[in-house]
């Protein structure tokens, strides 16, 4: 596992030194400042719409139809509740008090009351979901956003962020699951119950008269600064 890992982290750096340097060659003249990647970033979200078309979207509207809205909502209902837990740890390393306490305490009470997750007692109890990740930490304690970078398959990111995304793998509770098929199994659910979940925002961003690339990528770095607590006035769009 050890193994597996340092061989993980040395192919994001290597990947990350990559990203780099193309920089300087992929940003035009009228480049974004915080996007100087765009013409490749807009070629991987082309990729991950073709993806999307082809593979997730349809699957998530199968299962939108088949499952009841109960059942779908107890699903998302028990990814969330793993989130908290992890958030709940980067609140700490954020030395944010209330966040740690509130979202420890959704995992408490919603893993034993509510059924392992299925049911969000937290929430009618009047406890707070902040969701927070060690991108997010980063970011608290000063760590730059980098430049604004789009995942193949993952979607938006920054340099920053995407180099928390091997620590973030590690507070994944799923990643503890040592049934390798069931691991498998309930990573691909959550992933259909996060596209699911996000159906209808993309048929309004779809219709809407913007260019989707610009509204996802200010979206995604309005909230992540909001979220750390730092947003630049010329950022006018918020997406979840």
């Amino acid at each position: 596992m050890k193994h597996r890992d340092r061989i993980s982290r040395l192919l994001l750096g290597a990947g990350l030194a990559v990203l780099l340097a193309l920089a300087g060659c992929a940003s035009g003249p009228n480049a974004d400042p915080r996007d100087p990647l765009e013409p490749m970033n807009r070629s991987i979200l082309r990729f991950n719409e073709n993806v999307d078309r082809a593979l997730l979207k349809p699957v998530a509207s199968a299962y939108v139809d088949i499952a009841p809205g109960p059942v779908r909502a107890g699903v998302n209902n028990f990814f969330g509740n793993l989130r908290d837990a992890w958030s709940a740890l980067n609140a700490l390393l954020q030395a944010r008090p209330r966040e740690a306490a509130e979202n420890g305490m959704r995992f408490a009470v919603n893993s034993t009351l509510g059924l392992a997750g299925v049911l969000d007692i937290a929430s009618e109890m009047g406890l707070e979901r902040t969701t927070l990740d060690f991108g997010l930490t980063l970011g608290r304690w000063g760590v730059p956003d980098g430049p604004y970078l789009m995942l193949p398959l993952l979607g938006p990111s920054t340099l920053r962020d995407t180099a928390a995304l091997p620590v973030d793998g590690q507070g994944d509770a799923l990643a503890s699951v040592g049934h390798i098929p069931s691991r498998n199994e309930m990573q691909a659910l959550r992933i259909v119950d996060k596209r699911a979940g996000l159906l209808r925002a993309g048929e309004m961003l779809q219709d809407a008269a913007l260019d989707p690339y610009s509204f996802v990528r200010d979206s995604y770095l309005q909230r992540r600064h909001s979220q750390i607590g730092v947003t630049s006035p010329e950022e006018r769009y918020d997406l979840e």
